[in-house]
């Protein structure tokens, strides 16, 4: 028996990652507690993720509603399994800059807790499996902003002949920068997880992911940029816009591209790997051209408040390098673009998001 262990199992990545690996034939194994209710609400509860999951796979997938920051929990479900783990995917976390301020011990517990818990008994247990982790793009902190940019009529932009123009690579600096509560948190698992890869020699991989996105995204105002969006548009909710003109820039890719990219991760691993993770050139917006895609699918007009204050910590501009991820993996290749997820994210949802006459 070979089996994908895979935290966060109902979230967008998580979810996706099952679909995945069950259909390359691994059994998998789910651990997720809906703490994404707790996080967010209803809006942002994964229960029917997880309902649909056990529908469609049936014998495939094993489900564990244990919380990551519970290590007895943990350390039954790994002994279960123990070398037939094959891989570990851990996108379990606490994704939001605003509620981490709320409570950064919870916080802390899940982001930095929780990934030291999945690491320590992947090496207790199941020591050669590859394990991946869902980092962020927020251990750069704000240090994005320091860029120069310039405004256009509908985004900021770097110039062509910056050395970042065709995306941020991982040589940025992680230091010296406003990250927020949870971006702190994430760069303490993020370096927890190299740290692994080299003192234990284990196959780790950070992935510093952007806007990542798809139909699957449990969409709240806190967690789930392009998703939310299309689903104020089609409910003719409100969206509050936070600052920058609503010309801040996002390089965004679908959840299937992001699981292509871990496959080839999990068949060629390699030690303490980090790689940002998103759109690129290929797929990025800004605020502004995301509604006006969004008006243009769906056939009605974007309500939005603007808030004049930006978030902490946000970032003004950020597209991603993948150069280091695609000179290691040359196969992998990005098949979407913005538009083409958002058409996705409408027609996934029209029946229950469109409001009926």
């Amino acid at each position: 028996m070979s089996v994908a262990l895979v935290t966060g199992s109902g979230g967008l990545i998580g979810s996706e990652a099952v679909r995945h690996f069950a259909g390359l034939g691994l059994d998998v194994v789910g651990i997720d507690n809906d703490m994404r209710r707790y996080f967010f609400g209803e809006d942002g509860s994964t229960s029917w993720s997880l309902e649909r999951l056990g529908r469609d796979l049936g014998n495939a997938y094993t489900h564990f509603a244990v919380d990551i920051r519970d290590r007895d929990g943990l350390e039954q479900v790994f002994k279960k399994y123990g070398k037939d783990i094959a891989v570990v995917i851990h996108s379990a976390a606490q994704p939001s800059h605003d509620w981490a301020a709320k409570e950064p011990y919870t916080d802390f517990d899940v982001n930095a807790g929780g990934t030291l818990n999945i690491l320590e008994n992947t090496r207790r247990h199941a020591i050669d499996a590859p394990f991946i982790h869902c980092s962020t793009n927020k251990v750069y902190g704000d240090r994005p902003n320091s860029l120069p940019l310039i405004e256009l009529e509908t985004r900021y932009e770097l110039p062509e002949d910056h050395r970042w123009y065709e995306g941020i690579t991982e040589e940025m600096s992680i230091d010296h920068s406003l990250h927020s509560v949870f971006g702190a948190s994430k760069v303490a698992a993020d370096v927890m997880v190299q740290e692994y890869g080299r003192y234990f020699d284990m196959k780790t991989a950070c992935f510093r992911g952007g806007t990542l996105t798809g139909p699957a995204h449990s969409a709240a105002e806190l967690h789930g940029f392009l998703a939310y969006l299309m689903r104020c548009v089609m409910e003719g909710r409100t969206y509050n816009l936070f600052g920058y003109k609503g010309k801040m820039v996002r390089d965004a890719i679908h959840s299937r591209d992001v699981l292509t990219a871990f496959e080839a991760f999990f068949r060629a691993p390699r030690s303490a790997e980090v790689y940002n993770l998103g759109g690129g050139r290929h797929s990025n917006t800004s605020h502004i051209e995301a509604f006006r895609i969004a008006e243009g699918i769906t056939g009605r007009e974007a309500r939005i408040n603007y808030v004049e204050q930006n978030r902490t910590g946000d970032h003004q501009w950020y597209v991603s390098s993948m150069a280091r991820f695609e000179a290691q993996y040359p196969d992998w290749k990005i098949t979407y673009d913005v538009p083409m997820i958002l058409q996705e994210i409408y027609e996934a949802n029209v029946d229950k998001w469109v409001p009926t006459a």
